[in-house]
């Protein structure tokens, strides 16, 4: 009977492939990532059989098998609804990542309480256990399991991509895989293979376009990089250790490695239990067991309600980058920065690895020999023998060519002066949020390092472009493969909006299943696209920054989808409002119905009405091309009212007039009344007319 026990899915909810293997399916997720996860749930639930082929037996990534559930969440997540705005986890994530958030919640209560953050970080705002997050992802996956839908092949990688040539661009139908346990060879072909690895492993086994590392500033067009590519410059990446603090004197020592002070990159000189902050009057020391110290900054459990409390039978992953000390400089945790993975061969990756498993060993026997003795490594939470993660936690991977770079000039500060979002990509599917570029660079010399507000990323969105590899079809670019950029992914890495590229890359898939087209003939027609994002928020998912619109609303899809296609966006860009009550002016419906009809825009010298002037009024154009087209009038004596609020049934008249066709529809779920027309009556309105142009 499918079931799973302490994170772990029983021997009979996996299939392990024999030699020769072959299975055929609609969609062939590859990889372990947190994407892959969101990528497999998201295509279940729209009815397509799925493969997931992964390194280990539980789903996750970073959740899980890299021992890090303590969400990477932007400031906006844990937004409180107030008057005019809602929850952050009504507007910052998809419907799905919020049940998934609760899920946990239930799962680990705090002194018998259901708490918003059970494991009370300092640095985050929600944390569980691995143990938690695999039993909340998983359940979800159980009756797929039970009934065939989803297959889900463990302890394997990638090898090839079956591919062929058709046409000008290359065409992927399936994907070679290794078992790495029996060394069994087994195919999966698919009508559509998601590359969700966390290394970019498909993108290289195939020999596909792709960016390893630190670009060139020809490479990316990015004006903060130099003009020569440092591949080797890439993100460090962690081996998570979870540990306990017990009582005094009851520490269990995790032992030291046989290569304990003797080799360079374990390098003892820089490893601390202390973290100094750096204020205007000097350096404060804060203990390991501090309130704000290492061992609360990422805790999973806690004892307490109170979070600043920190108890015996406490939890915590140990996850510890760089911090600054009055007298040492630059100090350590367990962050391997020493060597990288990506352009490795297999060999000198598994090196690699292994040496961070070393140094992640190292460092917490240095805590307990140096003033922590009471912890106890907690392999039970990370089902191995010492508490230290099975998979390394990795930031970077390699990145897909695709048709749509990320880069820099995109999510930036520095580029977006006094406004609340950074670019909203016409074609976006996904949203993200993370407040600034965290770049954990390794050893090798030449990183750039963003400053100021260069550094601070706006809210931001995904491009469906950035998911399309550049010249293959039949594969769809996941997890942190996609079009980002080495000073990107330091965004679009963080675990929320992995979840979100996952989501993303199912409803492409099911689309292109759905439709029987390529990925990139979706992205490139425009009916196509918004039919696809209107499936993606009318399912929770939002595509557009709006912190006043739930995904609960009953517009949320209207209002979303006529917003990315630029036609009824925000009416200010120094925050996030969309503000669905507010009235709509004349002007404001023209430019509306302007942009939703695409018409080319006129401006006569000599204009039609008094009060609207070339030069003064900001639409004239858009008022004086429907006048030409016979679409609008004015109210009398020469004069428009550009600024006078419009009523549902004026909108009524402007929608017979402009396309009497769609009239019916337009009116379906919007009286016709002298109420003044809201902003979401427009958007519910025009986007009825928006679909009915592009026959959605």
């Amino acid at each position: 009977m499918v079931h799973q026990q302490n994170g772990l899915l029983s021997d009979d909810a996996l299939t392990r492939p024999q030699e020769g293997a072959s299975y055929t399916c609609d969609l062939a997720v590859v990889g372990g990532s947190t994407a892959a996860y969101s990528t497999a749930l998201t295509a279940l639930k729209l009815k397509l059989n799925v493969c997931l082929v992964q390194p280990q037996r539980m789903v996750g990534g970073q959740f899980t098998a890299q021992a890090l559930p303590a969400s990477d969440d932007g400031d906006l997540l844990r937004h409180q609804a107030d008057l005019t705005t809602v929850a952050g986890e009504e507007f910052a994530i998809s419907s799905s990542q919020r049940l998934f958030r609760q899920r946990q919640r239930q799962l680990q209560p705090v002194a018998g309480r259901v708490v918003d953050d059970p494991g009370g970080s300092w640095v985050g705002h929600l944390s569980t256990t691995p143990v938690v997050a695999a039993t909340a992802l998983q359940e979800p996956l159980l009756p797929y399991l039970k009934s065939g839908k989803l297959i889900l092949i463990p302890y394997a990688e990638p090898t090839a991509l079956l591919m062929k040539t058709p046409t000008e661009h290359r065409l992927v139908n399936g994907v070679v895989c290794q078992d790495t346990k029996t060394n069994n060879t087994f195919i999966v072909r698919a009508k559509v293979v998601v590359e969700a690895t966390d290394f970019g492993d498909l993108l290289e086994v195939a020999n596909l376009p792709s960016r390893v590392g630190q670009e060139s500033r020809s490479d990316t067009g990015e004006a903060i990089l130099p003009e020569e590519a440092r591949p080797q410059c890439q993100q460090s990446f962690t081996f998570d250790v979870l540990v306990e603090r017990t009582h005094a004197g009851k520490g269990v020592s995790i032992g030291a490695p046989t290569e304990y002070g003797r080799v360079p990159w374990l390098n003892l000189q820089e490893f601390t239990g202390e973290f100094w902050v750096k204020k205007n009057d000097g350096w404060k020391k804060r203990d390991f067991f501090d309130a704000f110290g290492i061992f609360r900054y990422r805790r999973l459990l806690r004892r307490s309600l109170s979070k600043n409390k920190v108890l015996p039978g406490d939890v915590a992953v140990i996850n510890w980058g760089t911090s600054g000390h009055p007298q040492r400089g630059q100090c350590c945790g367990n962050d391997y920065r020493s060597g990288h993975l990506i352009g490795l061969s297999r060999t000198e990756r598994k090196q690699q690895i292994k040496q961070a498993r070393i140094r992640a060993q190292a460092y917490i026997h240095f805590l307990q020999s140096n003033g922590v003795p009471d912890l106890k490594p907690r392999g039970d939470l990370t089902w191995t023998n010492d508490g230290i993660a099975l998979e390394p936690y990795i930031r970077e991977a390699r990145r897909g060519i695709a048709l749509t770079t990320i880069r820099h000039e995109d999510v930036a500060a520095s580029f977006f002066p006094n406004q609340a979002r950074s670019r909203t990509f016409d074609d976006t599917l996904g949203i993200g949020q993370y407040h600034y570029l965290d770049l954990h660079g390794n050893l090798v010399d030449g990183h750039v390092s963003p400053r100021g507000q260069d550094v601070i990323a706006l809210p931001f969105t995904l491009p469906a472009g950035s998911l399309v590899p550049v010249d293959t079809d039949g594969l769809i670019l996941s997890a942190k493969s996609i079009g980002t950029t080495h000073i990107t992914n330091a965004a679009y890495r963080m675990h929320p909006v992995e979840w979100a590229i996952g989501e993303a890359s199912g409803f492409l898939g099911a689309f292109c299943v759905w439709t029987q087209k390529q990925p990139r003939e979706i992205v490139h027609d425009e009916s196509l696209l918004r039919k696809l994002q209107g499936f993606l928020t009318r399912n929770g998912i939002p595509i557009v920054w709006f912190d006043d619109v739930s995904h609960e609303d009953s517009d949320f899809e209207a209002i979303q989808v006529m917003a990315a296609a630029g036609i009824i966006t925000s009416e200010n860009a120094e925050n996030l409002h969309f503000r669905p009550y507010a009235g709509v002016s004349r002007a404001v419906v023209c430019t509306a119905l302007v942009n939703l009809l695409g018409l080319e825009t006129i401006t006569p010298p000599q204009p039609s009405f008094k009060d609207v002037q070339p030069g003064k009024h900001w639409a004239y154009g858009n008022i004086e091309t429907l006048k030409a087209q016979g679409m609008v009038a004015g109210v009398g004596r020469g004069r428009f009212s550009p600024n006078q609020a419009m009523t549902r049934q004026q909108l009524g008249f402007l929608v017979k007039r402009a396309m009497p066709e769609a009239y019916a529809d337009a009116f379906a779920n919007t009286p016709q009344d002298r109420q003044i027309v809201q902003r979401r009556d427009l958007s519910r309105v025009f986007y009825a007319l928006l679909k009915h142009r592009l026959t959605i």
